[in-house]
């Protein structure tokens, strides 16, 4: 047997991605990449580098290298998603959503863009959205259903 292509890594990193395991993911796309793989590679290594190793800004780099080569393709909006939900970066992840979103339909992007949602108005809106005030109004009117 032949070494293994990019693509066929990329495929298998993806599978592995799809089964929750993102380490074994994390191999086949280092491999990819390393084989001279397409941006959807360093988009998805970016991701699993970001998940697996906690290097965000790393991943967030790579997603970004992807989206230059290839701007309309909502995967790397995706990833790029994912990977500012988990460095807890939520206004990142919905605008980079909104904007995978404006090139087509995506059925895993738009139940990530349902699910991340958008934030409620501050109970004041006269006081910044960060405003003491603001934040706990708005956790007692939650804790009492009324918000």
């Amino acid at each position: 047997m032949g070494p293994i292509s990019a693509e066929q890594h990329l495929n298998r990193g993806i599978v592995k991605l799809g089964q929750g395991d993102s380490l074994s993911a994390l191999v086949h796309f280092e491999k990819a990449v390393d084989a001279g793989g397409t941006p959807e590679c360093l988009s998805y290594l970016g991701y699993c580098i970001a998940k697996e190793r906690g290097q965000i800004s790393r991943g967030r780099i790579l997603c970004r290298e992807a989206l230059d080569e290839e701007p309309e393709n909502q995967i790397h909006y995706l990833n790029l998603a994912k990977i500012c939900l988990l460095g807890r970066d939520k206004d990142g992840a919905l605008e980079s959503l909104r904007q995978g979103a404006a090139f087509g339909n995506n059925e895993e992007l738009a139940a990530m863009l349902e699910e991340v949602g958008t934030r409620k108005p501050p109970v004041f809106s006269f006081l910044h959205r960060d405003h003491l005030l603001n934040l706990y109004a708005g956790i007692v009117l939650g804790r009492l259903g009324l918000r």
